[in-house]
């Protein structure tokens, strides 16, 4: 089969009869096929996959087909598919089956989209190399030898190794984006509450937002349309008018930049991640922007508050998990205290049993004050400033991670290194603004991909999408 790059690409070929809509699948189902070292898919919707491509090439001849057919979607194993497995890459929901599908999976399959698979991810969502899944590791795409980010690693993957077009994944913390970076792909976080939360199996709350992984800005932005908008089974979602992002006619003209100085500065920083985004200041000046350093010193307090406030949240999320009332249960409990105990021991991974302990020793008597309320505190600080300083700019820069994608298991032995991956993407989430990574360039040494990321105001996605779009397509703006 054809690597197809774009929807537009798809529908074009099925439309000058190059190709039909079940024809593209078989060549996603074979490319996964070919993938399976890789370890990315969890499930493989074939039949299913098929047989709407066949119902949807039906409605294209007959010229009634929706907006978003033709596009083939692998979703997150925490998003919800009603009929069909879902279980955040634990053993704790091992075999458990969805009653329902999540708001976002609903919205893509009204508009004729194709949900080809679910994708492997860290357990819960917890984690920044995809090496915390309980059914193994996702392996680079692009170099097997290193990780595809986390904890949407598997959804990355996917959209690298052209197994769909298109992949949903959730965002907690730069969970979209860092994978997007290490993998080469876009990846875009909304702003909080524009994507409905309904179906998505919770991490931490008030940070958890679904979002698209793409080969270009075009295509995450039509599917982000789609997914977008007020929903009644989510109260947090915004009711606040969703545009049409992917006209693009939001993000021309000059704009007014700032790039984070703590983060260009930042020790942690890669050489040559710090001179490729250097050259691409000067280069958007020479565009006729006008691109300003901004000061963030809470950059130091983003990761410690980050980790109080969402393994507090994943504490308490994640309590329904006790091996009673849905879920792994263990074949050795005898009592409900052995029940809770070892059906939760024996069901979460490490590193999710990690943040549940701390979680709960933040939320403690004692403590609550010191860490929790101190959190929420520094929260409404940060999110204050970044407000302002959408004030005076358009958008805000900064390198999506400190560095490209690093190798397997090198860094397994120290979670505080491992947190730390996340210095740059936890802004956003904190301050509840959208965010883009794009794939603008490649190290110098190993030629493995990383991207810039671009903030901007809360709801400003058509914009900041329209900006991102214009960049990409910019050729002396890439490596």
């Amino acid at each position: 089969m054809k690597n197809y790059h774009s929807l537009s690409e798809i529908q074009k070929a099925i439309s000058d009869g190059e190709t039909t809509l079940p024809a593209v699948v078989e060549g996603y189902i074979q490319n996964i096929s070919n993938s399976k070292s890789l370890n990315i898919f969890l499930e493989t919707f074939e039949g299913e996959s098929l047989e709407r491509a066949k119902e949807i090439q039906t409605k294209i001849s007959e010229g009634n087909a929706s907006s978003l057919a033709g596009a083939v979607i692998a979703i997150k194993d925490n998003l919800c598919y009603t009929g069909h497995k879902v279980g955040a890459a634990s053993q704790i929901l091992n075999g458990f089956e969805s009653l329902y599908s999540a708001t976002a999976i609903k919205r893509l399959l009204e508009e004729d989209a194709i949900i080809i698979g679910r994708v492997n991810c860290d357990e819960f969502a917890m984690g920044g190399s995809n090496e915390n899944s309980s059914f193994g590791s996702v392996l680079n795409p692009l170099n097997p030898e290193y990780v595809p980010g986390g904890s949407s690693g598997g959804s990355a993957a996917a959209v690298a190794s052209n197994c769909c077009l298109v992949a949903l994944g959730s965002d907690t913390g730069g969970s979209i984006r860092q994978p997007a970076s290490f993998c080469g792909v876009v990846g875009v976080k909304p702003t909080y509450g524009r994507v409905s939360r309904h179906g998505l199996i919770a991490f931490a709350s008030s940070f958890d937002q679904i979002g698209p992984l793409a080969h270009n800005v075009e295509d995450a932005s039509k599917v982000l349309e789609v997914i977008s908008g007020k929903d009644d089974m989510d109260t947090t979602s915004s009711s606040v008018a969703v545009d049409k992002y992917a006209t693009f006619d939001g993000g021309t003209g000059k704009k007014k930049i700032g790039y984070i100085h703590e983060c260009i500065t930042n020790e942690a920083l890669d050489s040559d991640v710090k001179a490729k985004h250097l050259e691409l200041i000067d280069k958007l000046k020479v565009q006729g922007h006008t691109v300003e350093a901004v000061n963030l010193e809470e950059l130091k307090y983003l990761v410690p508050t980050y980790y109080v406030l969402t393994t507090a949240e994943a504490s308490s999320n994640l309590s329904r998990y006790d091996g009673i009332h849905y879920g792994y249960r263990s074949g050795e409990a005898t009592d409900i205290e052995s029940t809770y105990t070892k059906s939760r021991t024996e069901g979460f991974g490490d590193e999710v049993k990690r943040r549940i302990i701390l979680g709960t020793f933040v939320l403690s008597s004692g403590y609550y004050d010191a860490y929790y309320s101190k959190a929420q505190k520094v929260r409404r600080i940060i999110k204050e400033k970044t407000e302002k300083l959408f004030e005076e700019y358009d958008f805000l820069m900064s390198p999506t991670t400190p560095s490209c994608a690093f190798k397997l298991g090198a860094n397994t032995g120290d979670p505080i290194k491992m947190y730390l991956e996340d210095i740059f993407t936890v802004h956003a989430n904190l301050a509840g603004t959208p965010a883009v990574s794009l794939p603008l360039f490649k190290h110098s040494a190993h030629q493995l991909p990383f991207g810039v990321q671009f903030m901007s105001a809360p709801f400003e996605e058509k914009a900041l999408l329209g900006f991102a779009h214009n960049l990409m397509n910019t050729p002396s703006l890439k490596d």
